[in-house]
């Protein structure tokens, strides 16, 4: 695998977006469908995957220093090596209200942040680093992205995103905790809980619980790095 040069964070990580959206006017709305449910949907982010309009959880810790956190360390982009590569995605609900996970968390500051046409995107500059598990768009896609290929867990996901994960707390929001994972109910610690490659995770905070909504997303755009990138499939 080649590393790129410091100069060539934004030609290496081009967003290409090749999205085919089907509409629905409901009311004065409008919804994509996506994977059986019906979604509001504020736009096709750069990662070409539905981003709804729902309000963060909570910001991207901002607090972060770069130090290893249960295992996962932080690189430069100068010696970031990827031959891992998969997404997850993954969905919050808090009484019944959708949150969104915010982009930039595992990302140290200064971000490389570009304003893209689709949305924000966010990225490891020169002066920052990047974790194994992060996100760069607010629509839900956990990256991750480690020199082996070896398994991950929600607890170390929230833990780099310096938030708390309980079985009765998730980040700010308290209440019994539900977490699904490719529409199966999960028993045990939700820190324990598996990141599936090309998966897709649920968690419900508090009453009322949402059923499982599954979410069918396809990765594009050249964001990563080593063999495998942002435009290799990702949902079997």
């Amino acid at each position: 695998m080649t590393n790129r040069p410091l100069t060539s964070t934004s030609q290496s990580r081009r967003l290409v977006p090749f999205v085919l959206l089907f509409v629905l006017v409901v009311g004065s709305g409008v919804a994509a469908l996506t994977s059986n449910r019906t979604v509001p949907v504020s736009t096709i982010g750069p990662e070409g995957v539905a981003m709804t309009n729902a309000p963060l959880l909570t910001s991207a810790s901002s607090s972060a220093t770069g130090a290893p956190v249960d295992g996962v360390t932080c690189r430069t982009e100068k010696n970031e090596v990827v031959k891992y590569h998969v997404h997850v995605h993954l969905a919050i609900f808090v009484h019944g209200v959708q949150k969104s996970v915010p982009g930039g968390v595992g990302i140290t500051k200064p971000y490389l942040t570009e304003h893209l046409s689709s949305g924000t995107f966010i990225d490891v500059g020169i002066y920052d680093c990047l974790y194994w598990l992060h996100t760069h768009v607010a629509d839900g896609i956990i990256h991750v992205e480690s020199p082996t290929k070896q398994s991950f867990t929600l607890g170390q996901f929230f833990d780099v995103w310096r938030q708390p994960l309980s079985s009765n707390q998730v980040g700010p929001a308290h209440g019994k905790v539900v977490v699904y994972s490719n529409g199966r109910l999960m028993t045990g610690n939700p820190r324990n809980v598996l990141l599936p490659p090309g998966g897709d995770l649920q968690i419900d905070v508090g009453s009322p619980i949402v059923a499982f909504q599954p979410f069918t997303f396809h990765v594009t755009g050249l964001c990563g790095q080593g063999t495998s990138g942002c435009a290799a499939p990702t949902k079997k």
